[in-house]
């Protein structure tokens, strides 16, 4: 696969809305898929999920998609398997890419489902090596430089579609015949869904009490080996766990305090219920 021409292969843009930043505390609420084969789009996949809970209107401003939107939508335990189907073969693809691979692979995970082998494509970093003219790397700010047809921003299957476009324009501009190997060459390396496991994480022995206490919003205390701090014991509830290609992390409030910090999770050396 890595040395098939990009042209001769099948992707699938693919773009999720969210309940809020952090994956275990906040959950998906629009997932949407677009599958290009061909020189053409062969497919689409694109649905609401209904939330556990309702959603704050802080979100909701972002996308526009309402508690009442969701009231009669699916739930994630009935589309995560179709969703798994849909991309089965394909290239994925999504700007921005580590935000919506943290969210997916924890439903893959809890569903029980094997993450998929394809590497991921990532848009946002692909463009920025290959359209460096661009103001910025923003989908809506690419969309418009690469002069595309305009959707509804933080929609799904508009963002979806858009991210499929502006990676597709990417590829167009590497030398004749470029490889799958060539087009990750370009945007800096393979992204793997391996790399965004969170049962990968809990098998480790410092952060599996944290993961437990995000999943169940409850106090946590842990030994942090950096900041103002260093070795001293401290308690805080987790707010979310993050996975990125900087340093996995999680964000929490300490006891006492009103604001989120960042904690990466290779500082931390001891944690307990």
């Amino acid at each position: 696969m890595l040395q098939t021409s990009w042209n001769d292969l099948t992707f699938v843009g693919f773009d999720t809305e969210t309940t809020g930043k952090y994956p275990l505390t906040a959950e998906i609420c629009e997932i949407a898929g677009v599958k290009w084969r061909g020189g053409k789009v062969v497919d689409t996949f694109s649905t609401l999920i209904k939330p556990t809970r309702p959603m704050g209107e802080a979100v909701i401003k972002i996308h526009g998609i309402t508690n009442e939107m969701v009231a009669d939508a699916p739930t994630m335990p009935e589309k995560i398997e179709e969703f798994h189907r849909f991309l089965q073969g394909a290239i994925p693809i999504a700007h921005h890419a580590p935000f919506d691979l943290g969210f997916i692979a924890v439903e893959f995970e809890r569903a029980g489902l094997a993450l998929p082998g394809e590497p991921v494509i990532c848009s946002s970093l692909l463009s920025r090596r290959l359209i460096p003219e661009s103001g910025n790397h923003r989908l809506q700010t690419l969309i418009g430089f690469l002069q595309l047809e305009q959707g509804a921003a933080h929609r799904a299957h508009d963002d979806a579609k858009a991210c499929l476009e502006v990676a597709l324009k990417c590829m167009e501009r590497l030398v004749p015949g470029a490889s799958l190997a060539d087009v990750l060459a370009a945007q800096g390396g393979a992204l793997d869904w391996s790399r965004f496991s969170m049962r990968e994480l809990e098998n480790k022995d410092s952060v599996r009490a944290l993961i437990q206490a995000t999943r169940e919003e409850r106090d946590v205390d842990f030994v942090y080996e950096a900041g103002s701090r260093p070795g001293q014991t401290r308690r805080i509830r987790p707010v979310g766990v993050v996975r990125s290609l900087d340093g996995d992390f999680f964000v929490g409030i300490e006891a006492g305090d009103t604001q989120s910090k960042r904690f990466f999770l290779d500082k931390v050396s001891t944690s307990s219920k």
